[in-house]
């Protein structure tokens, strides 16, 4: 295992009731001006917003609202909530809602606290914010594991590039698993696959020899495995959901990553694919990992066939450590069937005349993967998967 050191700054409420029983006294230490972050307006409809405007007027804030947040973030929207919090003189940012209302508030607390283009300064100067708004997540979408990092995925729709950009880390975090039972079952789908991606790209990471923080991820790629096809036999199966929640937040809270150098190849790939599509996330990437981890098999056969004897219960009796390995890609090919999620683009109803060469040559190539990758490569990826 690398050298690390591990501090992790976000405070987790995790629970029922947890914002009723955990936001005043968080509020209480936030300033007067309270900007509300959500997107396209469920919180109003399944009543968490009421809840949440209750707490924080009983709390006397002044609230101001940034909603319309889509599930892609876009930078243009990011510099609308930043003027919107320079105007209004915000203290608090109050993000409600999944990885995308999330996401785009990390870099509006960044943004609104400096004079200097948040790209242009991270992406070219290679500098950082040294000012951000303090903020507060209440999560009601899981999957992305949002609230636990301080990096954000924003589509610069005027550069063509879906990327990372840096921002604050959350002061806390509101997991109440009853939030999230409202979230549309494809939405489910499509969001604990994406945590399952999360842990299966940590753990494709260097060192590739058996280590703690693998051994944990197994566990929670186990977890997600087994509590996704229980909600999909009983959507209403909140011991499941619970577990769903929390899984996607360990795949993200940094333990996982713990003395790892990561992969994310396939993110990387999918990110691009979503700057020309603006396709469902966790979609996409059901879509790229079979098709991506047939072409890493022979640099990833030993960590291959551990997740598929770890993870997938296959038997090793008498199968070859390559055996094993493609059994691995065999299973997880299968469970993508079995929920529902798409394995091709065709079916996600990505256009036939998508720029599959233009995706591939500004696809960022990650140091952790273990094989490495060329753009020709990955367009032949891209290629496979239509």
């Amino acid at each position: 295992m690398k050298s690390f050191t591990y501090r992790y700054p976000v405070t987790v409420y995790f629970g029922e009731k947890a914002a009723e029983k955990n936001l005043p006294a968080a509020l209480g230490k936030a300033g007067k001006n309270v900007m509300l972050a959500y997107g396209g307006g469920s919180v109003k409809k399944n009543g968490i917003y009421d809840e949440l405007m209750h707490l924080l007027t009983a709390a006397g804030k002044n609230v101001t609202e940034f909603s319309g947040i889509m599930s892609n973030p876009t930078y243009a929207k990011v510099q609308e909530g930043a003027r919107l919090a320079r105007e209004n003189e915000i203290d608090f940012i109050l993000a409600v809602g999944g990885g995308s209302v999330i996401d785009c508030c990390k870099v509006v607390s960044a943004q609104a606290k400096t004079d200097s283009d948040l790209w242009e300064l991270e992406t070219v100067q290679h500098g950082g914010p040294t000012d951000l708004i303090p903020m507060g997540a209440v999560v009601t979408a899981f999957g992305t594991g949002a609230e636990m990092n301080n990096g954000a995925v924003i589509t610069n729709e005027e550069k063509k590039v879906k990327g990372p950009l840096w921002g604050a880390f959350y002061d806390f975090a509101i997991l109440d698993p009853a939030y999230t039972m409202t979230m549309p079952m494809s939405q489910v789908v499509s969001g604990a696959f994406d945590a399952l991606s999360h842990c299966m790209e940590t753990y494709m990471g260097a060192p590739r020899e058996t280590n703690l923080s693998d051994e944990i991820n197994e566990a929670c790629q186990r977890n997600i495995i087994r509590n996704l096809r229980a909600t999909l036999k009983n959507p209403q199966d909140t011991a499941a959901r619970s577990e769903l929640v929390w899984a996607a937040a360990m795949g993200e809270n940094g333990i996982l990553k713990i003395g790892k150098v990561t992969d994310f190849q396939a993110h990387m790939l999918e990110h691009q694919l979503g700057a020309y599509t603006d396709c469902n996330h966790g979609q996409g990437l059901a879509v790229i990992h079979p098709v991506l981890y047939r072409h890493m098999l022979p640099e990833a056969v030993p960590q291959f066939a551990r997740l598929a004897v770890n993870v997938w219960g296959v038997d090793p009796a008498g199968k070859t450590e390559t055996q094993l390995a493609n059994a691995f890609i065999y299973a997880l090919a299968s469970f993508i069937k079995e929920v529902g999620l798409p394995t091709t683009f065709t079916e996600m109803g990505i256009p036939a005349d998508t720029n599959y060469a233009a995706i591939a040559d500004s696809t960022v190539l990650t140091g952790g993967c273990c094989r490495k990758f060329t753009k020709g490569e990955l367009l032949a990826v891209l290629c496979e998967c239509r």
